[in-house]
């Protein structure tokens, strides 16, 4: 990849849904959710970090881990945070219970980010901002959004220059409704692991 990229797991969210369970260490096939995002970020972006509240919780994965730098502003937050403590300007954005990122769709988000502040998918849920490519030099306007107490992240696109992927584009890497899965519930949780 010609862009020099870097990555960031969001890891700090309460799990409320989840019954505060850490759906970062949810198996699925075989792996836990988190050990299988690093290994496809590694394939598309150095360095990979990750933002969570509990820098003790990941000691094990040998990545490195930050605090919110706003406590309380939720995922939005955690996307500013990862942008302001990524060494590089392209910072792909993904929430920790995504299991079944796909190298190839993460590199085409890079791509078409930098036409824009940032690059994210738009699947039938909607703006994506969890599965997304931010340019650093959005994080200024994202603090601003912060600071005025809007703190809905899929309300970026309407302050930000967004280039959206949308659901065609997303088929050339695998089926959507598999790409774009989450583990938000137990129900979520079910559905993935069904063989």
């Amino acid at each position: 990849m010609s862009v020099h990229t870097s990555a960031a797991i969001l890891a700090g969210g309460r799990a409320r849904r989840f019954g505060g369970r850490d759906k970062s260490r949810l198996v699925v096939e075989g792996y836990p959710i988190i050990n299988r995002q690093v290994q496809v970020l590694q394939r598309v972006a150095n360095p990979v970090f990750i933002v969570a509240g509990d820098r003790g919780r990941f000691a094990d994965l040998g990545l490195p881990v930050y605090a919110d730098a706003i406590e309380g502003a939720g995922t939005l937050g955690g996307i500013y945070s990862a942008l302001e403590v990524s060494p590089l300007d392209a910072v792909l954005v993904v929430a920790c219970d995504l299991p079944f990122l796909d190298a190839g769709l993460l590199a085409r988000l890079v791509e078409l980010a930098q036409a824009g502040d940032a690059a994210w998918v738009r699947s039938d849920r909607g703006p994506e901002p969890t599965l997304a490519c931010y340019r650093r030099t959005a994080r200024q306007i994202i603090r601003r959004q912060i600071d005025s107490g809007r703190l809905k992240a899929s309300d970026l696109g309407a302050i930000l220059s967004v280039v959206e992927m949308d659901l065609a584009e997303v088929t050339r890497f695998g089926p959507p409704a598999r790409l774009l899965a989450n583990v938000n519930t137990p129900e979520d949780y079910a559905r993935v692991t069904e063989t």
